[in-house]
């Protein structure tokens, strides 16, 4: 199974809100299989994307169960917290949930030194008997995870891998060196780096652009996994567009408004995010339309 979980491509899901604010628990499992059958190796709910910062806890165990029961393909569900002991609960709610695999975000906000993120993870591992990625996001946790910290915890049986999203190949590239002989992997956690991590050696991404387009995704990183690097730098560019786009507000905005555009419901967020920028639509629209316009 820690293969199934950290190989491949693995869609950071939104979630999908009624006109009440409540979720859409019918369009999340329609968005769950369509995703599924767009070739996905399995599915990320409840993470940043999925706006988990307004989700109740009730709400992230509520999301999982709705996915799990729709589809197939492995789930790995967000499910940290800055607090250790709400992570911790939430990650047995996510476990109760039928999860095959947790993604713990780094505690944000308090920004905990190295001996308190080791501490934080290790609680969490040796508490859950889950599968974990740990999730480097300094963008916004304010906080790098250490690459000490990083193969330290690589070693713990739960611990399976990291997902990198600081922007730093070279912090990336010495995780996966460092951790080459321990059953621990290392996805991309930004689609603009996908092709690097992976020539560096990394075995996926948990990627927010394959909610739009599941299948040009699954192609890159496939091609790159099974040794087509030219056939996986041809989708790379084809992508960048479409990358450059989905990242010029907070995500998930314009992911949401692009799956919108796309049909696949409206793109609706909760409070305090706002809606994509008239500029950024356009922009958006014209993307979208010459992708499609290339299929």
């Amino acid at each position: 199974m820690t293969d199934e979980l950290t190989t491949g491509v693995f869609p950071a899901m939104t979630t999908p809100f009624e006109t009440d604010g409540s979720i859409d628990h019918e369009l999340l499992a329609e968005n769950a299989q369509r995703l599924e059958d767009g070739g996905v190796d399995g599915l990320v709910p409840v993470g940043s994307t999925g706006e988990s910062a307004t989700l109740t806890h009730q709400e992230h165990v509520d999301v999982v169960e709705t996915v799990v029961e729709a589809v197939d393909v492995p789930i790995i569900a967000g499910a940290g917290s800055n607090a250790t002991h709400e992570a911790l609960a939430l990650a047995q709610g996510a476990a109760d949930a039928g999860a095959d695999g947790l993604l713990l975000i780094s505690p944000y906000y308090n920004k905990p030194e190295p001996e308190g993120m080791e501490a934080h993870y290790r609680a969490i591992a040796d508490e859950v008997d889950l599968p974990q990625i740990i999730y480097n996001v300094p963008s916004r946790t304010g906080r790098n995870i250490a690459v000490e910290t990083a193969v330290s915890l690589a070693s713990h049986e739960n611990v399976v891998g990291y997902k990198a999203a600081s922007g730093d190949l070279g912090r990336v590239s010495e995780v996966a060196r460092r951790t080459a002989d321990e059953e621990f992997s290392v996805l991309s956690g930004d689609d603009g780096l996908t092709l690097p991590i992976l020539s560096v050696g990394g075995t996926g991404v948990i990627s927010v652009a394959a909610n739009v387009e599941p299948e040009r995704v699954s192609n890159l990183v496939w091609s790159a996994l099974d040794g087509d690097w030219d056939g996986a730098r041809e989708v790379h560019r084809e992508l960048a567009p479409l990358v450059d786009v989905l990242f010029e507000e907070t995500n998930p905005i314009p992911v949401k408004a692009a799956m919108e555009m796309r049909g696949h419901g409206p793109g609706r967020l909760r409070s305090p995010l706002s809606e994509l920028q008239p500029e950024h639509r356009q922009r958006l629209a014209t993307v979208l339309e010459d992708l499609a316009g290339a299929e």
